[in-house]
């Protein structure tokens, strides 16, 4: 029981990371002109950060 709580515990942590990093606020401060390796900044910063997320959802239920 213990290690399921700790889980829910780090999967909710994770879940109010990710509200914050995904508003308004943060996600203005990357939308400029500009390219990383060919794609632009706004993109980049999405997609690193979704799969950011998921690898850190996975470690966090494969570890426990």
């Amino acid at each position: 029981m213990n290690r399921h709580r700790l889980i829910g515990q780090r999967l909710i942590a994770l879940a109010g990371i990710g509200l914050f990093l995904f508003n308004y606020p943060i996600l203005a401060l990357f939308s400029v002109d500009g390219f990383i390796f060919g794609v632009p900044v706004f993109y980049a910063y999405l997609f690193s950060v979704w799969a950011a997320f998921i690898w850190f959802a996975a470690f966090f239920v494969e570890r426990g």
